[in-house]
């Protein structure tokens, strides 16, 4: 699986280690990924994602159908 979270798209990003001496270095920075379960009170059921901490912070702000609803929006989620 891939690691991008289904409501806000985010992946990772490619940057550079730089050491003392400015040698660089390629590094990648991957997004704080968590799978979780949620409840659709709409829809009478469960599903699971693999969200970013800061859409779980999204969630809890907006609500779980809010959150599918924008990011479907957006094309991220079918």
């Amino acid at each position: 699986m891939s690691r991008v979270c289904e409501l806000t798209g985010k992946k990772a990003m490619v940057g550079n280690n730089v050491s003392h001496a400015l040698n660089r270095t390629k590094r990648k920075f991957n997004a704080n990924l968590v799978k979780k379960r949620f409840y659709i009170p709409e829809e009478d059921n469960w599903v699971t994602l693999k969200v970013s901490t800061s859409a779980l912070k999204t969630i809890n702000k907006i609500g779980i159908s809010a959150a599918i609803k924008e990011a479907r929006a957006k094309g991220f989620y079918k």
